[in-house]
Protein backbone atom coordinates (compact mmCIF):
# COMPACT_ATOMS: atom_id res chain seq x y z
CA UNK A 1 0.00 0.00 0.00
CA UNK A 2 1.27 3.45 -0.95
CA UNK A 3 1.96 5.59 2.08
CA UNK A 4 0.10 8.93 2.30
CA UNK A 5 2.15 12.07 1.86
CA UNK A 6 3.38 13.56 5.08
CA UNK A 7 2.60 17.20 5.82
CA UNK A 8 5.47 19.44 4.72
CA UNK A 9 7.32 20.65 7.80
CA UNK A 10 10.93 20.79 6.60
CA UNK A 11 12.80 23.41 4.56
CA UNK A 12 16.32 23.32 3.15
CA UNK A 13 17.96 26.73 2.64
CA UNK A 14 21.08 26.93 0.48
CA UNK A 15 23.62 29.55 1.59
CA UNK A 16 26.81 27.89 0.37
CA UNK A 17 27.95 30.50 -2.18
CA UNK A 18 30.99 32.74 -1.72
CA UNK A 19 29.29 36.11 -2.30
CA UNK A 20 32.24 37.35 -4.35
CA UNK A 21 30.25 40.22 -5.87
CA UNK A 22 30.07 41.79 -2.42
CA UNK A 23 33.74 41.61 -1.46
CA UNK A 24 35.22 42.89 0.77
CA UNK A 25 31.98 43.00 2.81
CA UNK A 26 31.63 39.22 2.51
CA UNK A 27 35.26 38.35 3.25
CA UNK A 28 34.40 37.08 6.74
CA UNK A 29 30.63 36.75 6.65
CA UNK A 30 28.06 35.04 4.50
CA UNK A 31 26.35 37.27 1.93
CA UNK A 32 23.03 36.17 3.41
CA UNK A 33 23.95 38.03 6.61
CA UNK A 34 23.98 41.38 4.83
CA UNK A 35 21.06 43.43 6.17
CA UNK A 36 17.81 44.32 4.50
CA UNK A 37 17.25 47.35 6.71
CA UNK A 38 17.41 45.78 10.21
CA UNK A 39 17.21 42.06 9.42
CA UNK A 40 19.76 39.96 7.54
CA UNK A 41 18.68 38.46 4.24
CA UNK A 42 18.61 34.95 5.71
CA UNK A 43 16.15 35.98 8.44
CA UNK A 44 13.65 37.17 5.85
CA UNK A 45 13.92 33.78 4.12
CA UNK A 46 13.48 31.88 7.38
CA UNK A 47 10.46 34.00 8.34
CA UNK A 48 8.80 33.21 5.00
CA UNK A 49 9.30 29.50 5.66
CA UNK A 50 8.01 29.69 9.22
CA UNK A 51 4.99 31.74 8.15
CA UNK A 52 4.25 28.92 5.69
CA UNK A 53 4.08 26.27 8.41
CA UNK A 54 7.69 25.05 8.34
CA UNK A 55 9.08 23.77 11.65
CA UNK A 56 12.47 22.26 10.78
CA UNK A 57 15.01 24.35 8.86
CA UNK A 58 18.19 22.85 7.44
CA UNK A 59 20.72 25.48 6.42
CA UNK A 60 23.45 24.28 4.05
CA UNK A 61 26.58 26.32 4.70
CA UNK A 62 30.27 26.45 3.89
CA UNK A 63 33.31 27.89 5.64
CA UNK A 64 32.82 31.42 6.92
CA UNK A 65 29.10 31.02 7.65
CA UNK A 66 29.30 30.59 11.41
CA UNK A 67 27.70 34.01 11.96
CA UNK A 68 24.46 32.58 10.54
CA UNK A 69 24.47 29.99 13.33
CA UNK A 70 25.25 32.72 15.86
CA UNK A 71 22.38 34.85 14.58
CA UNK A 72 19.77 32.17 15.26
CA UNK A 73 21.34 31.22 18.60
CA UNK A 74 20.74 32.63 22.08
CA UNK A 75 22.85 35.66 23.06
CA UNK A 76 22.67 35.75 26.86
CA UNK A 77 24.90 38.80 27.34
CA UNK A 78 22.97 40.95 24.85
CA UNK A 79 19.65 39.84 26.32
CA UNK A 80 20.87 40.83 29.78
CA UNK A 81 21.91 44.29 28.54
CA UNK A 82 18.59 44.88 26.80
CA UNK A 83 16.59 43.71 29.81
CA UNK A 84 18.50 45.91 32.26
CA UNK A 85 18.16 48.93 29.98
CA UNK A 86 14.41 48.40 29.60
CA UNK A 87 14.56 47.84 25.84
CA UNK A 88 11.96 45.11 26.03
CA UNK A 89 10.78 45.41 22.44
CA UNK A 90 14.27 44.69 21.17
CA UNK A 91 14.69 41.96 23.77
CA UNK A 92 11.61 40.19 22.44
CA UNK A 93 12.96 40.32 18.87
CA UNK A 94 16.28 38.81 19.95
CA UNK A 95 14.76 36.09 22.11
CA UNK A 96 12.39 34.85 19.43
CA UNK A 97 15.15 34.12 16.90
CA UNK A 98 16.23 30.68 18.24
CA UNK A 99 12.58 29.81 18.88
CA UNK A 100 11.41 30.37 15.31
CA UNK A 101 12.17 26.81 14.22
CA UNK A 102 14.35 23.78 14.84
CA UNK A 103 17.62 24.75 13.16
CA UNK A 104 20.05 22.24 11.66
CA UNK A 105 23.32 23.29 10.01
CA UNK A 106 25.13 21.14 7.47
CA UNK A 107 28.49 22.02 5.92
CA UNK A 108 28.63 21.38 2.17
CA UNK A 109 31.46 19.03 1.27
CA UNK A 110 34.02 20.89 -0.85
CA UNK A 111 34.56 17.75 -2.95
CA UNK A 112 31.02 17.93 -4.23
CA UNK A 113 30.45 19.70 -7.56
CA UNK A 114 29.45 23.34 -7.67
CA UNK A 115 25.88 24.27 -8.57
CA UNK A 116 22.45 25.22 -7.24
CA UNK A 117 21.50 21.54 -7.05
CA UNK A 118 24.49 20.49 -4.94
CA UNK A 119 22.88 21.23 -1.53
CA UNK A 120 20.38 18.46 -2.34
CA UNK A 121 23.25 15.97 -2.26
CA UNK A 122 24.40 17.42 1.05
CA UNK A 123 21.03 17.01 2.79
CA UNK A 124 20.11 13.64 1.26
CA UNK A 125 20.72 11.72 4.53
CA UNK A 126 18.36 14.11 6.36
CA UNK A 127 15.35 13.61 4.07
CA UNK A 128 13.16 10.50 4.45
CA UNK A 129 12.13 8.68 1.28
CA UNK A 130 8.45 9.41 1.99
CA UNK A 131 9.02 13.06 2.81
CA UNK A 132 8.43 16.21 0.78
CA UNK A 133 10.29 19.39 1.63
CA UNK A 134 10.74 23.04 0.69
CA UNK A 135 13.97 24.11 -0.99
CA UNK A 136 14.98 27.79 -0.92
CA UNK A 137 17.84 29.92 -2.18
CA UNK A 138 19.13 31.98 0.71
CA UNK A 139 19.59 35.13 -1.38
CA UNK A 140 16.15 35.30 -3.04
CA UNK A 141 13.47 37.32 -1.26
CA UNK A 142 9.79 37.78 -1.95
CA UNK A 143 7.09 40.31 -1.11
CA UNK A 144 3.60 38.79 -1.10
CA UNK A 145 0.33 38.91 0.81
CA UNK A 146 0.33 35.13 1.13
CA UNK A 147 3.89 33.84 1.59
CA UNK A 148 5.23 32.46 -1.68
CA UNK A 149 6.30 29.23 0.02
CA UNK A 150 2.77 28.76 1.31
CA UNK A 151 1.41 29.33 -2.20
CA UNK A 152 3.67 26.58 -3.55
CA UNK A 153 2.77 24.15 -0.78
CA UNK A 154 -0.94 24.66 -1.48
CA UNK A 155 -0.52 23.88 -5.20
CA UNK A 156 1.80 20.97 -4.41
CA UNK A 157 -0.74 19.40 -2.05
CA UNK A 158 -3.58 19.76 -4.55
CA UNK A 159 -1.70 18.67 -7.71
CA UNK A 160 0.65 16.09 -6.14
CA UNK A 161 3.63 16.52 -8.50
CA UNK A 162 7.17 15.29 -7.91
CA UNK A 163 8.32 18.90 -7.89
CA UNK A 164 7.04 22.43 -8.08
CA UNK A 165 9.18 25.46 -8.81
CA UNK A 166 8.26 29.12 -8.49
CA UNK A 167 8.50 31.28 -11.60
CA UNK A 168 7.94 34.93 -12.37
CA UNK A 169 7.78 36.85 -15.63
CA UNK A 170 10.87 38.95 -16.34
CA UNK A 171 11.70 41.28 -19.25
CA UNK A 172 12.73 39.33 -22.32
CA UNK A 173 16.23 40.85 -22.34
CA UNK A 174 16.82 39.53 -18.78
CA UNK A 175 15.64 35.93 -19.20
CA UNK A 176 19.13 34.81 -20.21
CA UNK A 177 20.23 35.21 -16.58
CA UNK A 178 17.85 32.50 -15.40
CA UNK A 179 16.32 29.17 -16.29
CA UNK A 180 13.39 29.77 -18.64
CA UNK A 181 10.35 27.52 -18.74
CA UNK A 182 8.68 25.71 -21.63
CA UNK A 183 5.15 24.56 -20.76
CA UNK A 184 3.36 21.41 -21.91
CA UNK A 185 0.56 22.02 -24.37
CA UNK A 186 -2.81 20.55 -23.42
CA UNK A 187 -1.73 19.51 -19.92
CA UNK A 188 -4.49 18.95 -17.37
CA UNK A 189 -2.82 21.54 -15.14
CA UNK A 190 -1.75 24.44 -17.35
CA UNK A 191 1.52 25.14 -15.55
CA UNK A 192 2.97 21.67 -16.02
CA UNK A 193 6.54 21.98 -17.29
CA UNK A 194 7.71 20.40 -20.53
CA UNK A 195 11.32 21.52 -20.19
CA UNK A 196 13.51 24.12 -18.54
CA UNK A 197 16.41 25.87 -20.29
CA UNK A 198 19.27 27.14 -18.15
CA UNK A 199 20.61 30.58 -19.08
CA UNK A 200 20.13 30.47 -22.83
CA UNK A 201 20.12 33.58 -25.06
CA UNK A 202 16.84 35.55 -24.83
CA UNK A 203 16.06 35.01 -28.51
CA UNK A 204 16.13 31.22 -27.93
CA UNK A 205 14.22 31.17 -24.63
CA UNK A 206 10.79 29.48 -24.91
CA UNK A 207 9.22 32.05 -22.58
CA UNK A 208 10.15 34.87 -20.24
CA UNK A 209 9.00 32.90 -17.17
CA UNK A 210 12.09 32.66 -14.96
CA UNK A 211 12.79 30.09 -12.27
CA UNK A 212 13.81 31.52 -8.90
CA UNK A 213 14.74 30.14 -5.53
CA UNK A 214 11.51 28.63 -4.16
CA UNK A 215 10.66 24.95 -4.66
CA UNK A 216 8.79 22.02 -3.16
CA UNK A 217 10.29 18.58 -3.84
CA UNK A 218 9.57 14.99 -2.99
CA UNK A 219 12.27 12.33 -2.65
CA UNK A 220 12.26 11.71 -6.41
CA UNK A 221 14.32 14.90 -6.72
CA UNK A 222 16.93 13.70 -4.22
CA UNK A 223 17.30 10.39 -6.07
CA UNK A 224 17.56 12.10 -9.44
CA UNK A 225 20.12 14.61 -8.14
CA UNK A 226 22.47 11.71 -7.38
CA UNK A 227 22.26 10.51 -10.99
CA UNK A 228 22.23 13.80 -12.91
CA UNK A 229 25.44 14.58 -14.83
CA UNK A 230 27.00 18.00 -14.55
CA UNK A 231 25.66 20.54 -17.02
CA UNK A 232 26.51 24.06 -18.14
CA UNK A 233 29.82 25.21 -16.65
CA UNK A 234 30.36 21.75 -15.10
CA UNK A 235 27.75 22.57 -12.45
CA UNK A 236 24.86 20.56 -11.03
CA UNK A 237 21.74 22.49 -12.04
CA UNK A 238 18.30 22.04 -10.52
CA UNK A 239 16.69 22.53 -13.92
CA UNK A 240 18.70 19.58 -15.30
CA UNK A 241 17.45 17.40 -12.44
CA UNK A 242 13.85 18.42 -13.11
CA UNK A 243 14.19 17.88 -16.85
CA UNK A 244 15.28 14.30 -16.19
CA UNK A 245 12.22 13.75 -14.00
CA UNK A 246 9.94 15.05 -16.77
CA UNK A 247 11.63 12.75 -19.27
CA UNK A 248 10.82 9.83 -16.95
CA UNK A 249 7.15 10.78 -16.89
CA UNK A 250 7.14 12.58 -13.55
CA UNK A 251 4.97 15.65 -13.08
CA UNK A 252 6.80 18.94 -12.56
CA UNK A 253 4.94 22.23 -12.14
CA UNK A 254 6.38 25.70 -12.86
CA UNK A 255 4.02 27.86 -10.84
CA UNK A 256 3.69 31.65 -11.33
CA UNK A 257 3.47 33.33 -7.94
CA UNK A 258 1.26 36.10 -6.60
CA UNK A 259 3.74 38.64 -5.36
CA UNK A 260 7.14 40.02 -6.21
CA UNK A 261 10.44 38.17 -6.35
CA UNK A 262 13.47 40.24 -5.38
CA UNK A 263 17.00 38.94 -5.77
CA UNK A 264 20.08 40.11 -3.86
CA UNK A 265 22.64 38.48 -6.14
CA UNK A 266 24.65 41.62 -6.92
CA UNK A 267 25.01 45.15 -5.50
CA UNK A 268 22.40 46.69 -7.84
CA UNK A 269 19.65 44.13 -7.19
CA UNK A 270 20.54 44.18 -3.50
CA UNK A 271 19.97 47.94 -3.33
CA UNK A 272 16.75 47.64 -5.34
CA UNK A 273 15.54 45.09 -2.80
CA UNK A 274 16.49 47.41 0.05
CA UNK A 275 14.34 50.14 -1.48
CA UNK A 276 11.34 47.85 -2.03
CA UNK A 277 11.43 46.46 1.49
CA UNK A 278 11.85 49.93 2.98
CA UNK A 279 8.80 51.21 1.11
CA UNK A 280 6.78 48.23 2.43
CA UNK A 281 7.57 49.14 6.06
CA UNK A 282 4.73 50.83 7.93
CA UNK A 283 7.15 52.61 10.27
CA UNK A 284 9.52 54.14 7.71
CA UNK A 285 7.93 53.58 4.29
CA UNK A 286 6.09 56.91 4.09
CA UNK A 287 9.06 59.02 5.14
CA UNK A 288 11.37 57.07 2.86
CA UNK A 289 9.02 57.60 -0.09
CA UNK A 290 9.06 61.36 0.62
CA UNK A 291 12.86 61.27 0.68
CA UNK A 292 13.00 59.48 -2.66
CA UNK A 293 10.49 61.82 -4.25
CA UNK A 294 12.68 64.77 -3.31
CA UNK A 295 15.80 63.45 -5.01
CA UNK A 296 17.01 64.96 -8.25
CA UNK A 297 17.37 61.70 -10.20
CA UNK A 298 18.27 63.54 -13.39
CA UNK A 299 21.56 64.41 -11.74
CA UNK A 300 22.49 60.73 -11.63
CA UNK A 301 21.02 59.38 -14.86
CA UNK A 302 23.60 58.69 -17.53
CA UNK A 303 26.56 59.31 -15.26
CA UNK A 304 29.42 56.83 -14.98
CA UNK A 305 31.56 55.84 -12.04
CA UNK A 306 34.88 57.53 -12.79
CA UNK A 307 36.70 56.36 -9.70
Amino acid sequence: MKRPRRKIKKAVIAVAGWGTRFLPATKNQAKQMLPIIDKPIIQHVVEEAVDSGIEDIIIVTQGGSSNIEDHFDTHVELEDVLEKSGKLNLLEKIRKLPEMANFIYVRQNKRLPYGNGTPLLTVAPLIDDDESFVYMFGDDLTIAGTPVTQQLISVYESQKPSAILAVQEVPRDEIGRYASIEYKEGAKYKYEMKRGHEKIPPEKAPSNMAQFGRFVFNYDVIKEAKETPLGKGDELWIIDILNRLVEKGKKVIAQPINGTWMTTGDPLTYMQTQVMFALERSDIGGDFAKFLSGLNFQKYLGTKDKR
